[in-house]
């Protein structure tokens, strides 16, 4: 009797999904079921950090505590993110009883649905099978997708090593801009590194389709939770790297936006140089230009704005520790792009207005730009601290200040809709 299995699409828009683990598993499939708009039920003690985002934004419902057999009334799948096979069981058990599909991450054996290797070129998705071998699914993804891409070169299928490109190699590292959010901005070399890492470290604000596509033994650090300080939680990124990197594993440093734009991206390339460990860098979109615009603001504008200047926000104009001129900031008359400044953004326009920049400069702000969950919201200088109070924004979020701001609006004189 065949065993091979029956190749479905699911729809899952607005139904019960259940993922039992807070971990590492979790945190890389629960961005692809947001994605297929699933109503997603997480059941776990602890989360990581990635996974605290989606529930600070009320993507999906967590119940911090340990699973229970009645969770799963009303679903549709029950996804295994646990270790403990004992545990894992018992939830299968509790889902054959309710003819709920189960997809086991530590027993694929033992499950009665698999996660293929998925792909997705704009509408199309392609998902692979590979018989149980997610190394096979992996490689012939990968070809696909090559051949989707249209880039050069035979699409094999073969494992990525040996024979990679030189920046690939083992006991290397790469540091690798994400993007701004949409996982299709990220640069193609980007995305070829990505999949041929041994080890990724992963910031909070990587696009969460993209640790998706990992293959299945690939170690996935989550940076976000390390256990320290800003300070020394470097300290500890940057080690791991070296260590990982002198084992002779390829490491991916995957960073939101591009690597070194407020990214510290700087940091980590000193630490592998003073370590011996070889460097690639790869560009990524920064959310400085590519949320504007993805809100249709843009940063210059011919007659209207020849310059634009990005800051950090995230220490108030007041405080010894900030390295910015503000005063001579709101001087200048082209465009002002204010990353990682929504705590401080009472004090930052109160700033810009007391050293002469006016009350009614155009402002937006843009939060999760490019992504599902980009909301836009266009306001003044002088007014855009109360209603970004009001609207309930939060991070992450861009904002703009300038006369681009209305400049491509409907009518060019009038702000357009407030959410995009």
């Amino acid at each position: 009797m065949s065993t091979n299995p029956y190749p479905l699409g699911l729809r899952l828009a607005g139904r019960r999904v259940v993922v039992v683990g807070g971990g590492a598993v979790a945190t890389r499939r629960v961005p692809a079921l947001l994605d297929a708009g699933a109503d997603v039920f997480l059941v776990a003690p602890e989360l990581t950090p990635a996974l605290r985002a989606h529930v600070d934004a009320r993507r999906l419902h967590w119940a911090p505590r340990r699973f229970a057999p009645d969770d799963l009334d009303g679903a549709w799948l029950v996804q295994v993110a646990i270790d403990d096979p004992i545990a894992a069981a018992s939830v299968s058990a509790a889902a054959a009883e309710r003819r709920i599909f189960c997809v086991r991450a530590d027993d694929r054996a033992a499950a009665t649905a698999w996660t293929p290797a998925v792909t997705r070129h704009g509408p199309v998705t392609v998902a692979v099978l590979g018989g149980g071998d997610p190394r096979r699914a992996m490689s012939v993804r990968d070809a696909v997708r090559d051949l989707l891409a249209a880039r050069v070169g035979e699409a094999t299928g073969a494992p990525v090593r040996p024979g990679g490109p030189a920046d690939a190699t083992p006991g290397r590292v790469a540091l690798v801009g994400a993007g701004p959010g949409d996982p299709e901005l990220i640069t193609v070399k980007g995305w070829r590194l990505l999949t041929q890492a041994d080890v990724v470290v992963a910031d909070r604000l990587v696009p969460g389709l993209l640790l998706d596509e990992l293959r299945a033994d690939v170690e996935l650090v989550d940076a976000s939770k390390i256990p320290y300080g800003p300070a020394r939680a470097q300290e500890e990124i940057n080690r791991i790297l070296v260590e990982r990197a002198l084992a002779g594993r390829f490491v991916v440093r995957l960073k939101g936006g591009d690597p070194y734009v407020f990214g510290r991206g700087g940091e980590e390339l000193l630490a592998c140089a003073a370590a011996g460990v070889p460097v690639t860098v790869v560009p990524g979109v920064t959310s400085s230009i590519a949320a504007p615009a993805a809100a249709g603001i843009p940063v210059t504008h011919r007659a209207v704005a020849h310059e634009f200047t990005v800051v950090s926000g995230h220490v108030p104009p007041d405080s010894p520790a900030s390295l910015v001129r503000w005063e001579h900031l709101a001087g200048l008359r082209g465009t002002l792009v204010v990353l990682m400044g929504l705590k401080n953004l009472a004090a930052i326009t109160a700033t810009l207005v007391a050293h002469g920049r006016p009350a009614d400069t155009p402002a937006a702000v843009v939060q999760e730009g490019t992504t599902g969950a980009q909301r836009v919201l266009r306001s003044t200088l002088g007014a855009v601290a109360a209603d970004v109070a009001a609207a309930g924004l939060r991070p992450p979020a861009v904002v703009v200040v300038g006369d681009v701001v209305p400049a491509l609006s409907p009518r060019g004189d009038e702000p357009a809709d407030p959410d995009g």
